[in-house]
């Protein structure tokens, strides 16, 4: 292993053959865990051949034991059936091949497989796979359903039927794959990997029409799990099966008993949908006709009301109202002018009664003097009207101007002054 190598000096096929060969016999015996896929045992043959794949994986492995060995086996060993095997690698120099040298195959049981099934149940469970809160919703009318079943199967032929019975123009695509066996799983994983890269795709169905605990073993996988889980588009498991609940139906979106169910799970029926549509039609016009009823009754209502049955009235009974209110007023000041008028007729005949007029016209008179700054003041005395002060004498009709003469006697002259 230390020896170098080169272009000039490398190592003949023997030796790189032979340190291979010491590698693996380092190993040792192992016990390898698979799933009989391909089984030969011919009649006198000391040696048996069979190939074990992974469950999970698209690996393989031969495996050789004594014929003796399996004719032993009991129950007769069959392809699909899961076993462990504790073997020694060996590798094939002459054919550069490696293959597992048996001495003891076991045949795992239902019940450990069971167990193991519940055991990677809790442990999905504890890590959130099957929380409602992580379930996408399923579309209400996919434009494409991705279908993953067996080729030519009753699960295929039921949910393809029954979603054409429902919704004729529904469209599938349809990925044939194993669904029991040591190519169930691989298969399952590359049909789901393509359908959920597919855009058009909205829903995939897993559809599968029952068996038994071993033949549903593969929806049980922690991987196809896994990978349900991480997908962006819904699943629905369709496992027809009893009793026993693949982890499968845990982790998918929806779960359905039978493929039939997830037909009419994923599509609506048009049927149903068309009465639905009716029913929600017939709603809408009872509603509308009985709001039409409701608003005609009521401008019926108020058409009838008196004021828009003869809408002229109103006016002319305000206008009747407002002429009576002016001739109200009219009346009111007609009268308060009157009665105002009187009262001061009353006033002006006292005034006048009792005014220098009324005295006047007796026979009496008002004289009045002219002062010096030629105003007008009323003669009081004799000593206010010297000789030659101007008189102004007031009667009843008029007045007429004098002079005071000299004469000092009781009756002076009077002056030709004239009269207003």
């Amino acid at each position: 292993m230390t020896e170098p190598t080169s272009a000039e000096q490398p190592w003949p096929v023997r030796t790189v053959a032979r340190k291979i060969s010491e590698w693996i016999n380092r190993l040792g015996t192992v016990w390898v865990e698979g799933q009989v896929t391909q089984l030969s045992l011919r009649p006198g043959n000391q040696t048996a051949f069979l190939t074990l794949r992974d469950p999970a994986a698209d690996v393989s492995m031969t495996v050789t034991c004594s014929g003796q060995m399996l004719r032993e086996f009991q129950p007769p060993l069959s392809e699909g059936a899961r076993v462990v095997v504790h073997a020694k690698p060996t590798f094939f120099m002459n054919r550069g091949t490696i293959s597992l040298r048996a001495d003891e195959i076991r045949a795992v049981g239902i019940g450990e497989l069971l167990a193991r099934i519940e055991r990677l149940r809790r442990l999905l469970d504890a890590e959130g796979l099957f929380s409602r809160s992580r379930k996408k919703k399923l579309p209400f009318l996919p434009k494409t359903i991705g279908l993953i079943t067996g080729r030519a199967s009753a699960a295929e032929r039921d949910v393809l039927v029954n979603a054409a019975a429902r919704w004729p123009a529904v469209q599938f695509r349809v990925e044939n794959v194993a669904v029991q066996g040591a190519l169930a799983v691989p298969q399952i994983l590359s049909a789901l990997s393509v359908l959920d890269r597919d855009e058009t795709v909205d829903v995939i169905v897993i559809a599968r029409g029952g068996g038994s605990v071993e033949d549903l073993l593969p929806f049980s996988d922690e991987t196809l799990c896994r990978a349900v889980s991480g997908c962006r588009t819904p699943v629905v498991s369709a496992i027809g099966h009893e009793p026993d609940t693949p982890l499968l139906d845990h982790v998918a979106d929806v779960r359905c008993s039978t493929p039939t169910a997830a037909a009419k799970r994923v599509v609506p029926d048009v049927a149903e949908e068309i009465q639905r549509i009716r029913t929600l039609r017939d709603r809408a016009r009872r509603a509308l006709h009985g709001w039409v009823d409701r608003e005609r009754r009521l401008l019926d209502q108020l058409r009838s009301r008196p004021v828009l049955a003869d809408p002229l009235k109103p006016l002319e009974r305000h206008a009747e109202q407002v002429r009576n209110a002016r001739d109200r007023a009219r009346r009111e000041i007609i009268s308060r002018i009157r009665d105002e008028r009187a009262m001061i007729d009353g006033t002006k005949a006292r005034l006048t009664t009792l005014g220098p007029a009324a005295t006047l016209a007796r026979g009496y008179a008002v004289v009045q003097f002219v002062t010096l700054d030629e105003n007008l003041r009323v003669l009081r005395s004799v000593t206010d009207a010297s000789p030659g002060t101007r008189l102004r004498v007031r009667v009843g009709d008029g007045a007429v101007h004098a002079t005071v003469s000299e004469d000092q006697s009781g009756e002076p002259g009077r002056g030709g002054d004239g009269g207003d």
